[in-house]
């Protein structure tokens, strides 16, 4: 397991009951998290949250703020810097345990000596896509939920990098994978972090386990002749990290050589030196 475990301003600070307790810069927030199964040890700490998120047994949920909070604040991790918001589906804007990935895919850029373009597809509120802009990188991310990409673009400036070349794209990933490989377009690396389930557009129907071999098939096509890296994240319960590195094994690892690994990312517990896992990854990378 990889941990996240370099954060100053980020810190899970207790676990118990499903539930975890969390300090985002100055502000301590509880949230709940179907992978706690275990009961809660000291429960006076918990009243130290600032806000509570509850779930609705009819789905979704709200927030119980304890005292007045700022609409959004920001958190750093290195010189990078994010803007973090209470979202009415218990998120935050950002996945701390993915730290461990972007210093890995920062590393690999920064050693290419070389310019380096690299495609961030369910790209989210652009967590890679501000680390590897970081290190260097010409960045072109796409999500599909508008929201999502002017987050994202809010992040990059907020991080000193509104002058980097960064692309940002409002659309459906499949739809505009097939474009890009239309136009001749090269990456030199790709991340991507697919949902379990969703729909297109126009009605189509994602579905990780029937859909994601195909699609990692497809962005074969835009892979430069010289590809640094390739990363899958999934957040998907009983999916094993094995089944990312064999994908990528009978894909890129197909037409490249280079090296595998798979395994989970996951978050040390600061109070029990638990450890809570928090998602899966494949990675290849050029050696």
């Amino acid at each position: 397991m990889l941990l996240a475990d370099e954060w100053k301003d980020y810190e899970l600070i207790e676990t118990g009951n499903g539930e975890k307790l969390e300090r985002w810069g100055d502000i301590i927030l509880r949230r709940p998290d179907p992978q706690i199964i275990w009961p809660v040890r000291d429960k006076k700490i918990w009243d130290r949250a600032d806000a509570h998120y509850h779930r609705s047994q009819s789905g979704g949920g709200q927030w119980e703020y304890r005292q007045k909070l700022p609409k959004r604040w920001t958190i750093s991790f290195d010189n990078l810097k994010f803007y973090i918001e209470p979202t009415g589906f218990k998120h935050t804007g950002l996945f701390p345990e993915q730290a461990v990935n972007w210093r890995w895919m920062m590393d690999i850029i920064r050693k290419a000596d070389r310019p380096i373009r690299v495609l961030n597809l369910f790209a989210y509120t652009g967590g890679a896509t501000v680390a590897a802009a970081s290190a260097g990188a010409e960045v072109c991310h796409v999500d599909a939920a508008k929201g999502m990409v002017n987050w994202a673009k809010e992040n990059i400036a907020l991080s000193g990098l509104a002058d980097r070349p960064v692309r940002f794209i409002t659309d459906d990933c499949m739809k505009f994978v097939q474009r890009e490989i239309r136009r001749g377009k090269k990456y030199d690396g790709v991340i991507m972090d697919p949902p379990s389930y969703g729909r297109g557009p126009n009605g189509e129907i994602w579905k990780i386990e029937d859909s994601l071999y195909d699609f990692v098939e497809q962005c074969m096509g835009l892979l430069s002749d010289n590809p640094l890296f390739f990363l899958i994240n999934s957040y998907t319960t009983g999916f094993s990290p094995t089944v990312l590195s064999n994908i990528l094994k009978q894909t890129v690892g197909g037409r490249h050589k280079g090296s595998h690994s798979c395994g989970e990312v996951g978050l040390p517990v600061s109070r029990s030196g638990m450890v809570l896992p928090c998602g899966i990854y494949g990675r290849w990378e050029n050696t």
